[in-house]
């Protein structure tokens, strides 16, 4: 799976953009069982879906403080 672009993720409305958050957070949470479990095959997978993680939250943030701000 790769990374979106940037300007896709800004595109997302915010209901998608709570739920793919909410999807990232629960790969998260498998990756982690995985490795705790020595069932971890795609140990790659732990940066990129932080990274895909952190650019979501950053549009999700942006976007509370823009709305609170106006």
């Amino acid at each position: 799976m790769a990374r979106p672009n940037f300007t896709e993720v800004t595109k997302l409305n915010d209901d998608d953009l709570k739920n793919k958050i909410n999807e990232i957070r629960k790969e998260l949470f498998d990756l982690r069982f995985k490795r705790a479990t020595r069932q971890l095959s795609q140990s790659h997978r732990f940066k990129e879906a932080r990274i895909e993680l952190a650019q979501l939250l950053t549009v999700q943030n942006d976007r509370s403080r823009s709305s609170t701000s106006s």
